[in-house]
């Protein structure tokens, strides 16, 4: 017997704010389990009572007031949870569960990092970078475990996952140092971007686009930052894989789009 589950990651820039959108992305894609970044509310505040209504009776959440925040609602059993903190303050950006059947998922937001890159004059780059390489030293205790790790990673690693590598190379998000951490990340637990798996360079891929844009459908200026990264056995298990950029041109949008993969175990 084979069962399909759909896992769809998006940061939503205020669950409550934009509780529509979220309403209308779950009735229409109905994914099994969603994961949020950027809910900006505390844990008693989450909207429990409409994702209960659409039938996401699961959800845990690691929230905090008007910054930051993750949850995981499913209409699966989630069961452990656990709260890392990879940032070193404190702040509520990464939520991790397992589902039955032994698969762990780890959602994250990881720092934007503020504009200058460089840990000297800007200490919100130092500490994206100091993120980064918290996550690698974790990756590298995973050996054997299946997992799944999905999130708000604000790097955009190849030249085909921005408008522009030539104008965004001195830019947060796509510089050579953050690429650079990443990619050592990524090979600390061998793990499939599966963004790329299923969209193969160079073809471009984006999953956020400025509110500064006047029309950004039009211009285009796009960055992939939100990922999915699967271990090798989970991997092997993805049968389908999509970036929604219908729900940018939504009303009252978040500036990312969900992206969506789906596995037969």
């Amino acid at each position: 017997m084979t069962d399909t589950l759909k896992i769809a990651s998006w940061n939503i820039n205020s669950v409550r704010f934009r509780a529509a959108i979220v309403e209308r992305f779950l009735q229409s894609e109905a994914p099994d389990v969603l994961c949020l970044q950027e809910t900006k509310v505390v844990d008693g505040d989450f909207p429990y009572a409409m994702f209960h209504a659409l039938g996401y009776e699961h959800i845990v959440v690691h929230g905090q007031r008007m910054h930051h925040g993750v949850a995981i609602v499913s209409r699966v059993p989630l069961l452990e949870d656990d709260r890392l903190d990879w940032q070193a303050n404190g702040e509520a950006r990464h939520v991790g569960v397992r589902l039955a059947g032994g698969l762990r998922l780890e959602n994250v937001y990881i720092p934007a990092g503020g504009d200058i890159p460089d840990r000297d004059l800007n200490p919100k780059f130092g500490q994206k970078l100091d993120f980064v390489e918290r996550m690698t030293r974790w990756s590298e205790g995973l050996e054997g475990v299946p997992t799944l790790l999905v999130g708000d990673f604000n790097i955009a690693p190849l030249e085909c996952d921005v408008w522009s590598h030539r104008q965004l190379l001195d830019v947060v998000s796509h510089t050579p140092v953050e690429v650079e951490a990443l990619g050592r990340m990524r090979a600390a637990n061998d793990w499939v971007d599966l963004g790329r798996h299923f969209v193969p360079p160079p073809e471009p891929l984006y999953t956020w686009w400025s509110y500064r844009a006047k029309d950004w459908a039009a211009s285009n200026r796009g960055r992939r930052l939100d990922h999915m990264w699967a271990s090798r056995d989970v991997a092997e298990r993805a049968v389908a894989h999509k970036a929604h950029q219908d729900c940018r041109g939504w009303l009252k949008p978040s500036d990312h789009i969900p992206i969506v993969t789906e596995f037969v175990f």
